[in-house]
Protein backbone atom coordinates (compact mmCIF):
# COMPACT_ATOMS: atom_id res chain seq x y z
CA UNK A 1 0.00 0.00 0.00
CA UNK A 2 1.28 3.43 -1.17
CA UNK A 3 1.42 6.31 1.14
CA UNK A 4 -0.88 8.20 -0.67
CA UNK A 5 -3.24 5.25 -0.67
CA UNK A 6 -2.69 5.09 3.06
CA UNK A 7 -3.78 8.28 4.01
CA UNK A 8 -6.70 8.05 2.17
CA UNK A 9 -8.15 5.42 3.70
CA UNK A 10 -6.67 6.10 7.29
CA UNK A 11 -8.76 9.32 7.79
CA UNK A 12 -10.20 8.44 11.09
CA UNK A 13 -12.53 11.32 10.81
CA UNK A 14 -14.37 9.69 8.05
CA UNK A 15 -14.67 6.33 9.85
CA UNK A 16 -17.58 4.64 11.35
CA UNK A 17 -15.99 4.42 14.82
CA UNK A 18 -15.31 8.23 14.56
CA UNK A 19 -19.17 8.54 13.74
CA UNK A 20 -20.11 6.57 16.59
CA UNK A 21 -18.82 8.97 19.33
CA UNK A 22 -20.04 12.07 17.15
CA UNK A 23 -23.91 10.94 16.81
CA UNK A 24 -23.89 9.79 20.62
CA UNK A 25 -23.00 13.35 21.13
CA UNK A 26 -25.09 14.91 18.85
CA UNK A 27 -28.25 12.93 19.90
CA UNK A 28 -27.26 13.79 23.82
CA UNK A 29 -27.11 17.45 23.11
CA UNK A 30 -31.08 17.35 21.48
CA UNK A 31 -32.07 15.61 24.82
CA UNK A 32 -30.03 17.86 26.79
CA UNK A 33 -31.70 21.31 25.28
CA UNK A 34 -35.10 19.89 25.07
CA UNK A 35 -35.48 18.19 28.14
CA UNK A 36 -33.77 21.07 30.22
CA UNK A 37 -33.04 24.27 27.82
CA UNK A 38 -37.48 25.46 27.03
CA UNK A 39 -37.69 22.27 24.95
CA UNK A 40 -35.49 24.20 21.80
CA UNK A 41 -33.98 21.54 19.43
CA UNK A 42 -29.83 21.66 19.08
CA UNK A 43 -29.48 19.89 16.10
CA UNK A 44 -33.55 19.78 14.53
CA UNK A 45 -33.98 23.27 12.62
CA UNK A 46 -36.67 22.42 10.80
CA UNK A 47 -38.24 21.60 14.31
CA UNK A 48 -37.48 25.13 15.19
CA UNK A 49 -38.28 26.70 11.89
CA UNK A 50 -42.45 25.14 12.78
CA UNK A 51 -42.39 26.28 16.30
CA UNK A 52 -41.05 29.69 15.51
CA UNK A 53 -43.55 30.18 12.66
CA UNK A 54 -46.19 29.36 15.06
CA UNK A 55 -45.47 31.54 17.73
CA UNK A 56 -44.87 34.59 15.09
CA UNK A 57 -48.73 33.56 13.18
CA UNK A 58 -49.92 33.59 16.92
CA UNK A 59 -48.50 37.16 17.76
CA UNK A 60 -46.22 35.54 20.55
CA UNK A 61 -43.31 36.92 19.44
CA UNK A 62 -41.00 36.40 22.90
CA UNK A 63 -41.72 32.34 22.20
CA UNK A 64 -40.34 32.35 18.91
CA UNK A 65 -37.64 34.38 19.37
CA UNK A 66 -36.48 31.57 21.56
CA UNK A 67 -36.37 29.41 18.71
CA UNK A 68 -35.18 32.57 16.45
CA UNK A 69 -32.06 33.36 17.88
CA UNK A 70 -30.58 29.31 17.82
CA UNK A 71 -31.43 28.86 14.21
CA UNK A 72 -29.37 32.19 13.53
CA UNK A 73 -26.32 30.96 15.98
CA UNK A 74 -26.83 27.52 13.56
CA UNK A 75 -26.26 29.20 9.95
CA UNK A 76 -23.33 31.61 11.78
CA UNK A 77 -21.76 28.38 12.86
CA UNK A 78 -21.91 26.17 9.79
CA UNK A 79 -20.83 29.84 8.05
CA UNK A 80 -17.60 29.73 10.78
CA UNK A 81 -17.19 26.09 10.28
CA UNK A 82 -16.51 26.80 6.70
CA UNK A 83 -14.31 30.12 6.82
CA UNK A 84 -11.78 28.02 9.20
CA UNK A 85 -11.73 25.33 6.90
CA UNK A 86 -10.28 27.10 3.93
CA UNK A 87 -7.83 29.43 5.99
CA UNK A 88 -6.35 26.16 8.03
CA UNK A 89 -6.91 23.38 6.16
CA UNK A 90 -3.06 22.84 5.23
CA UNK A 91 -2.22 22.62 9.28
CA UNK A 92 -0.10 19.64 9.85
CA UNK A 93 0.76 19.77 13.61
CA UNK A 94 -2.81 19.40 14.41
CA UNK A 95 -6.10 18.26 11.67
CA UNK A 96 -7.99 21.24 11.28
CA UNK A 97 -11.09 18.86 11.93
CA UNK A 98 -9.23 18.37 15.45
CA UNK A 99 -8.74 22.34 16.13
CA UNK A 100 -13.17 22.49 15.17
CA UNK A 101 -13.69 19.56 17.94
CA UNK A 102 -11.80 21.54 20.34
CA UNK A 103 -13.68 24.70 20.01
CA UNK A 104 -16.89 22.66 20.45
CA UNK A 105 -15.63 20.86 23.32
CA UNK A 106 -14.90 24.11 25.23
CA UNK A 107 -18.14 25.97 24.29
CA UNK A 108 -20.12 22.88 25.80
CA UNK A 109 -18.03 22.69 28.73
CA UNK A 110 -19.02 26.97 29.27
CA UNK A 111 -22.65 25.95 28.94
CA UNK A 112 -23.00 23.39 31.64
CA UNK A 113 -22.64 26.77 33.68
CA UNK A 114 -24.89 28.74 31.82
CA UNK A 115 -28.35 28.84 34.24
CA UNK A 116 -31.63 28.08 32.99
CA UNK A 117 -32.54 32.02 33.12
CA UNK A 118 -30.25 32.68 30.48
CA UNK A 119 -31.16 29.21 28.78
CA UNK A 120 -31.89 31.14 25.26
CA UNK A 121 -27.90 31.93 25.57
CA UNK A 122 -27.29 28.21 26.22
CA UNK A 123 -29.29 27.03 23.28
CA UNK A 124 -27.56 29.26 20.63
CA UNK A 125 -24.05 27.97 21.71
CA UNK A 126 -25.37 24.69 21.33
CA UNK A 127 -26.97 25.21 18.02
CA UNK A 128 -23.70 27.18 16.98
CA UNK A 129 -21.80 23.93 17.90
CA UNK A 130 -23.82 21.59 16.13
CA UNK A 131 -23.69 23.29 13.28
CA UNK A 132 -20.29 23.21 13.20
CA UNK A 133 -20.00 19.56 13.72
CA UNK A 134 -22.35 18.50 10.76
CA UNK A 135 -20.45 21.10 8.36
CA UNK A 136 -17.17 19.39 9.44
CA UNK A 137 -18.07 15.92 9.61
CA UNK A 138 -19.96 15.08 6.63
CA UNK A 139 -18.90 11.66 5.43
CA UNK A 140 -18.53 7.96 6.89
CA UNK A 141 -16.27 5.56 4.92
CA UNK A 142 -16.69 7.89 1.95
CA UNK A 143 -20.66 8.44 1.96
CA UNK A 144 -22.20 11.84 3.19
CA UNK A 145 -23.93 11.70 6.49
CA UNK A 146 -25.24 13.85 9.67
CA UNK A 147 -23.93 13.00 13.29
CA UNK A 148 -26.38 15.90 14.60
CA UNK A 149 -30.11 14.62 12.57
CA UNK A 150 -31.29 11.57 11.26
CA UNK A 151 -33.58 12.38 8.27
CA UNK A 152 -30.99 12.35 5.71
CA UNK A 153 -29.24 9.43 7.45
CA UNK A 154 -32.90 7.49 7.18
CA UNK A 155 -33.20 8.58 3.54
CA UNK A 156 -29.67 7.55 2.57
CA UNK A 157 -30.07 4.09 4.26
CA UNK A 158 -33.16 3.10 2.80
CA UNK A 159 -32.01 3.83 -0.31
CA UNK A 160 -29.14 1.61 -0.06
CA UNK A 161 -31.37 -0.97 1.45
CA UNK A 162 -33.76 -1.17 -1.33
CA UNK A 163 -30.74 -1.01 -3.89
CA UNK A 164 -29.31 -3.99 -2.39
CA UNK A 165 -32.68 -5.93 -2.14
CA UNK A 166 -33.32 -5.14 -6.34
CA UNK A 167 -29.35 -5.99 -6.72
CA UNK A 168 -28.06 -8.52 -4.06
CA UNK A 169 -25.12 -6.08 -4.21
CA UNK A 170 -23.36 -6.32 -0.93
CA UNK A 171 -21.83 -3.04 -0.97
CA UNK A 172 -25.15 -1.43 -0.72
CA UNK A 173 -25.94 -3.81 2.54
CA UNK A 174 -23.56 -2.42 4.26
CA UNK A 175 -24.31 0.82 3.46
CA UNK A 176 -27.29 0.45 4.68
CA UNK A 177 -26.39 -0.73 7.76
CA UNK A 178 -23.97 2.03 8.37
CA UNK A 179 -26.69 4.62 8.12
CA UNK A 180 -29.30 2.47 10.25
CA UNK A 181 -26.46 1.63 12.48
CA UNK A 182 -26.03 5.80 12.65
CA UNK A 183 -29.63 6.49 13.30
CA UNK A 184 -29.40 3.59 16.31
CA UNK A 185 -26.62 5.45 18.26
CA UNK A 186 -28.10 9.30 18.10
CA UNK A 187 -31.30 7.27 19.48
CA UNK A 188 -29.12 5.83 22.34
CA UNK A 189 -27.49 9.46 22.91
CA UNK A 190 -30.39 11.24 22.84
CA UNK A 191 -31.75 8.49 25.13
CA UNK A 192 -29.29 8.35 27.41
CA UNK A 193 -29.25 12.11 27.81
CA UNK A 194 -32.86 12.61 28.66
CA UNK A 195 -31.86 10.41 31.73
CA UNK A 196 -28.53 12.30 32.46
CA UNK A 197 -30.52 15.67 32.31
CA UNK A 198 -32.78 14.56 34.55
CA UNK A 199 -30.02 13.78 37.23
CA UNK A 200 -27.56 16.26 36.90
CA UNK A 201 -29.44 19.11 35.24
CA UNK A 202 -27.00 21.84 33.10
CA UNK A 203 -24.02 19.39 34.08
CA UNK A 204 -25.35 16.73 32.14
CA UNK A 205 -23.92 18.29 29.30
CA UNK A 206 -20.12 17.41 30.37
CA UNK A 207 -21.36 13.88 29.09
CA UNK A 208 -20.64 15.10 25.27
CA UNK A 209 -17.69 16.96 25.83
CA UNK A 210 -16.31 13.91 27.09
CA UNK A 211 -17.89 12.41 24.07
CA UNK A 212 -15.95 14.91 21.46
CA UNK A 213 -13.10 14.39 23.65
CA UNK A 214 -12.46 10.36 22.89
CA UNK A 215 -13.24 11.68 19.17
CA UNK A 216 -10.51 13.85 19.19
CA UNK A 217 -8.12 11.30 20.70
CA UNK A 218 -9.18 8.76 17.83
CA UNK A 219 -8.04 11.12 15.24
CA UNK A 220 -4.83 12.06 17.30
CA UNK A 221 -3.98 8.73 17.44
CA UNK A 222 -4.74 7.61 13.63
CA UNK A 223 -2.78 10.63 12.35
CA UNK A 224 0.26 10.06 14.52
CA UNK A 225 -0.03 6.14 12.79
CA UNK A 226 -0.72 7.66 9.38
CA UNK A 227 2.74 9.62 10.25
CA UNK A 228 4.71 6.61 11.20
CA UNK A 229 3.46 4.40 8.29
CA UNK A 230 4.91 7.19 5.50
CA UNK A 231 8.16 7.07 7.41
CA UNK A 232 8.34 3.20 6.89
CA UNK A 233 7.42 3.78 3.33
CA UNK A 234 10.17 6.45 2.80
CA UNK A 235 12.65 4.48 4.44
CA UNK A 236 11.22 1.18 2.48
CA UNK A 237 11.63 3.10 -0.80
CA UNK A 238 15.24 4.33 0.18
CA UNK A 239 16.44 0.44 0.81
CA UNK A 240 15.11 -0.40 -2.80
CA UNK A 241 16.91 2.05 -4.06
CA UNK A 242 20.42 1.81 -2.47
Amino acid sequence: MSVKQFKKHGQMSDTFINAIFLTLSGGFQDAYTYCFRDEVFANAQTGNIVLMSSYLFQGKWSSALRYFIPLCFFISGIFCAEVFHRHFKNMSKFHWRQIILIAEIALLFAVGFIPQSLNILANSVISFVCAMQVQVFRKVNGHAYASTMCIGNMRSGTEALCIYVCTKNKEYFYKATEYYGIILFFAIGAGFGSIITGIFGAYAIFISCLLLTVSFCIMFVKRNAIKNQANFEFEKNIDEHR
